[in-house]
């Protein structure tokens, strides 16, 4: 199971009912601090969403790294596949599936790089393994063999074997500012209560509406 210890956010909610919260970075807090104790694997996992040049939709599994007010943090390889995409059209949606909770939270916006010294701040807390395998992987590239694989590991492995692992120039973050939440929780005979935040950019109140199943 994914440490989530280290993962920042905010203070959660107190209330019971989801649907009284005017504000939805707390109330994911909420759900997020009770994914944590409940979810049996990666309850900071997220399906990441991007476009192809084409406009044909990507989809695949990431953990999220770290949010707050600012947004959410994911790191990848800047020339893999979700990276060029991200370059090419700089917008994303994220989905939580807590199954443990029957519960998902939708999140929508604009995506930008972080920082070069947050992006130094986190590879220098993977473990080293992960590290070396940042440095050794071409993601998303045609691999010939995984004895090919493990070859390039041990090349790199051998060349840090003493010292910190640097993080690789094509390796780094990005973070999804959100725009819209919606807040989906199942109830009996598909009544699923459903509620939504949006706002026309960061920094700017959000609205609020209930929406049917």
């Amino acid at each position: 199971m994914t440490d989530t210890t280290s993962i920042k956010h905010p203070t959660p909610l107190t209330s019971g009912d989801f649907t009284a919260a005017d504000e939805p970075l707390a109330l994911f807090a909420e759900w997020f601090a009770e994914a944590v104790k409940t979810e049996p694997n990666d309850p900071n996992a997220m399906a990441l969403s991007t476009v192809d040049a084409n406009g044909l939709p990507d989809v695949r599994m990431v953990l999220m790294k770290g949010y707050d007010a600012n947004g959410f943090v994911f790191y990848s390889h800047i020339a893999s596949q979700k990276g060029r995409e991200l370059a090419a059209n700089p917008k994303a949606a994220l989905l939580f599936h807590w199954k443990s909770l029957r519960r998902q939270v939708r999140i929508r916006g604009p995506v930008a790089p972080v920082a070069d010294a947050e992006a130094d701040a986190y590879f220098a807390t993977r473990p080293k393994q992960a590290q070396i395998g940042a440095w050794a992987s071409k993601q998303s590239e045609p691999l010939e063999s995984r004895f090919a694989f493990e070859q390039a590991i041990a090349k790199v492995a051998a060349q840090h074997l003493i010292g910190e692992v640097p993080r690789p120039p094509g390796w780094s973050g990005w973070r999804i500012v959100p725009l819209r939440f919606e807040f989906w929780h199942d109830r009996p005979f598909r009544l699923h209560d459903r509620i939504e935040f949006s706002r026309d950019s960061s920094g700017r109140a959000w609205s609020k509406t209930r929406l049917y199943p």
